[in-house]
């Protein structure tokens, strides 16, 4: 036996060394409070969370709808924040950011939401910063490897072809590239 057994709780004690807790409930109140405390999560990935984890469906929904009530919950902050985030921090167009809020189980009224918060020039402009960037490590290559290499990195991004390929050939353009032969010169 070891110098802390006596119970009287002098020794040392560690959250995460003291004994789980009884109930479903408590189970997946700790589990929910655990994965919240590390970053925002929707309601369906707690859901997904606490199934993995054994937890009857009743009980899962009770305690997911009690940290709703109390605003541990919000899908709609949590997919305004993520598209704010996603696209100033990675660029991400609107439908890139619409099909990453689908997979983590937002409802689709709270993605388009979220979305109306990016407006199509917000958007454009986003997309001629990437480029600007971008440019500089094309310089050398052929125009047409240059259109395709900037265009496909907008397109991973979720920008729709048209705008991408204007923000392109503007961008060549302001570079002193010949764009005038380019197909797609009514975008």
């Amino acid at each position: 036996m070891g110098e802390y057994d006596g119970g009287g709780g002098s020794g040392p004690s560690r959250a995460g060394q003291e004994l789980p807790p009884q109930s479903p409930e408590e189970q997946a109140r700790a589990i929910c409070l655990r994965l919240l405390t590390g970053s925002p999560r929707t309601r369906r990935q707690l859901a997904d969370a606490l199934h993995k984890r054994g937890i009857p469906g009743e009980v899962s929904e009770e305690v997911l709808s009690r940290f709703e009530e109390v605003g541990l919950i919000d899908d709609a902050a949590f997919a305004g924040a993520w598209v704010e985030s996603r696209h100033r921090g990675r660029g991400l167009a609107r439908r890139a950011l619409a099909r990453e809020l689908r997979t983590k189980g937002v409802d689709g009224s709270l993605v388009t939401e979220a979305l109306e918060q990016l407006d199509s020039e917000q958007e454009e402009e986003t997309a001629r910063e990437l480029v600007a960037r971008k440019l500089r490590s094309t310089r050398g290559l052929e125009r047409d490897k240059r259109i395709r290499r900037l265009a496909g990195m907008l397109a991973r991004k979720g920008y729709p072809e048209g705008m991408a390929l204007r923000v392109v050939r503007r961008a060549l353009e302001e570079e002193g590239e010949d764009t005038d032969d380019l197909p797609y010169e009514g975008y």
